[in-house]
């Protein structure tokens, strides 16, 4: 399913109405069910839906038994309709709706975090050319102007790009191509172009991913999760500058 759609706009660049075509990200209703039951829905872009629903389930364990990700059944209509045949039983009980624009959900009780003990490095000079590439690789926000991005990298190559409305949809679609792709998350890099809420370094954490970055800050409760299970976390990359909030044994110049 495309990403965006066009549409006849006006646009004003003094004091005049000009029609022009535009551009603009689609934005669905996801509801997954399991076993034909409904256990969640939220808003996202429909592009990467699979690695999406496999990155939060897993992630946040909704479903507690075997399950496969191939057998998932996506329909895409007016909203997007997924069904995961399982062989145990899904949960959302402490749900928590997140810090997102729209509205993530997270279940924070069911994250366990271990202290990550990752001997990974990378330059300053690297990171903020890494990170460079990461933006301009970012068409969907290129053309829209209204979508988060997120990918993972090994400090040279980017391995996933997920752009999303939501930017813990993008991080889960990351998270969600890398373990279809099995695609270690050892020595990796989690890019982010938002904030980074506590929602997402322990998405992060829970996967062992030793660095989060990102254009912009980290909150408060995501510096103290950081520090507790060794990631590295680094805000504001700009052309000439950046911050380490959280393990700086990790960035070397």
């Amino acid at each position: 399913m495309e990403a965006f759609i066009k549409r006849r706009i006006y646009k004003s660049a003094s004091d005049s109405l000009e029609e022009r075509e535009d551009l603009i990200a689609i934005e669905k209703r996801l509801k997954v069910s399991v076993n034909g039951k409904e256990v969640l829905s939220l808003y996202c872009t429909p592009h990467m839906v699979r690695e999406l629903v496999v990155g939060m389930f897993m992630t946040e364990d909704i479903i507690k038994g075997n399950w496969c990700a191939e057998r998932m059944s996506i329909e895409y209509g007016e909203d997007v309709l997924v069904d995961i045949p399982a062989e145990g039983e899904a949960s959302t009980d402490g749900a928590v709706i997140t810090s997102g624009c729209i509205g993530g959900i997270t279940f924070p009780k069911r994250l366990s975090l271990q202290k990550i003990d990752d001997q990974f490095q990378i330059k300053i000079s690297a990171l903020k050319e890494l990170f460079r590439r990461f933006q301009n690789a970012s068409e969907l926000y290129k053309i829209t102007g209204c979508v988060h991005s997120a990918g993972l990298s090994d400090g040279n190559e980017i391995f996933c790009l997920a752009e999303d409305i939501g930017r813990h949809n993008a991080v889960d679609k990351v998270i969600g191509y890398a373990i279809l792709e099995n695609i270690p998350f050892e020595g990796k890099i989690m890019l982010a172009s938002g904030r980074l809420s506590s929602e997402i370094v322990s998405k992060c954490a829970k996967w062992g991913i030793p660095m989060v970055a990102s254009r912009t800050s980290p909150t408060s409760l995501a510096v103290d999760i950081a520090e507790k299970s060794g990631v590295t976390v680094v805000g504001f990359i700009r052309a000439d500058r950046l911050n380490v909030y959280t393990n700086p044994q990790r960035i070397i110049s």
